[in-house]
């Protein structure tokens, strides 16, 4: 009895190391790319973005889930970076504080050429997935970033920015934010407004892709969570949008919380290695790890007309909260050329509000 248990461990210990090291194969030639890392972030909150201090070093950083040595041991060779600022700076300083997460991530690529190749492109990925190097794009976290504006959305467009989500937990003038299905918040435009349809419509993809988050709250609704948990939600996506909608969105190193199993980026091979226990196919695997993404941004970048005259309908001033904002350009702003009457009465209104007259 006893010399069958010790049988079906050593067996079951070796089929382990069996899936590990055909993940670690598989990932050799098709490494993974993360839709979402929030390191940027972290690289701010600690360091306020001084790449060149010596704890800055991504060769030795520690306390994150992110640095160099742990994504080579994960294999991942395409990361979009999260640039990413706070709801609080809605109407106040998102558009400047998402200009300096860009600016971080530029300036990774910059300090290790080595490692990280700033990309933006399908074909991008792919050179750099031939050198060795991670393919670094940005993704920018939140509507509230682009201030309303289309002209912001184009500009960052063509700062790098590849994706855009609508909302992060916060609504903006144009969009309702998850919230708002939990009761948490109140709904303020319906899902979409008009504008908030123009801003879809010029950041809509081809195509569909579902990129897991690893954060425990999201992966087991507890604060514990393991990675095959993480496993069953790849599963159930597979099972009903098909395998070629999975990819991941780990959200290392924007969450307090991971899967014991999935503690930083490192541990990819040991989620793939669960897939493959669980019978997924080579190609499903692939497809997981890089190829649905560069499938769907393939397809995104076919059918992308950079020739069309842009939108230039603004959102409608009275949608705007304006405490911190000028409004030049709507009809009811007010004028620079006014007549001397008329400037004498505002500055009179100005000196009374500040109880100087």
């Amino acid at each position: 009895m006893w010399t069958s248990w010790w049988l079906w461990a050593l067996v079951a210990v070796c089929t382990g190391d069996q899936f590990r090291d055909e993940a670690e194969r598989i990932m050799r030639g098709t490494p993974v790319i993360d839709g979402h890392n929030d390191l940027p972030w972290r690289l701010l909150t600690m360091f306020n973005n001084q790449l060149q201090s010596e704890r800055a070093n991504l060769t030795s950083l520690a306390n994150t889930h992110t640095n160099i040595p742990k994504l080579r041991a994960g294999f991942v060779g395409g990361q979009f970076w999260s640039a990413y600022t706070p709801c609080d700076t809605q109407n106040k300083d998102a558009v400047k504080r998402t200009l300096e997460q860009i600016d971080v991530i530029q300036r990774m690529c910059q300090t290790y050429p080595d490692t990280f190749v700033c990309v933006t492109n399908s074909a991008g990925i792919r050179q750099a997935f031939r050198e060795g190097r991670v393919a670094s794009l940005v993704g920018v976290e939140g509507g509230h970033s682009i201030d309303s504006s289309l002209g912001v959305l184009r500009t960052l467009y063509r700062l790098g920015m590849r994706y855009l989500t609508l909302t992060h937990s916060c609504n903006t003038p144009w969009a309702d934010n998850w919230l708002v299905d939990t009761g948490e918040d109140k709904a303020e435009s319906q899902g979409l407004s008009r504008f908030g349809q123009d801003v879809l419509r010029l950041v809509n993809q081809t195509g569909s892709l579902v990129m897991v988050n690893f954060y425990n709250d999201y992966v087991s609704c507890r604060q514990e969570a393991t990675l095959s948990q993480v496993a069953d939600h790849l599963d159930h996506i597979k099972k009903v949008a098909g395998a070629g909608a999975v990819g991941f969105g780990g959200d290392f190193d924007g969450v307090s919380r991971l899967p014991v199993g999935l503690e930083d980026v490192s541990k990819y091979p040991d989620l793939v290695a669960e897939l493959l226990r669980r019978r997924w196919t080579e190609a499903e695997v692939r497809g997981a790890l890089a190829n649905n993404l560069l499938r769907v941004f393939e397809a995104v970048e076919q059918v992308s007309d950079h020739t069309q005259s842009p939108e230039e309908e603004p959102i409608p001033a009275d949608q705007l909260q304006a405490s911190c904002r000028t409004m030049y350009g709507y009809s009811e702003a007010p004028s620079l050329h006014q007549q001397p009457g008329a400037l004498l009465a505002f500055l009179t209104t100005v000196l009374l509000g500040l109880g100087l007259l």
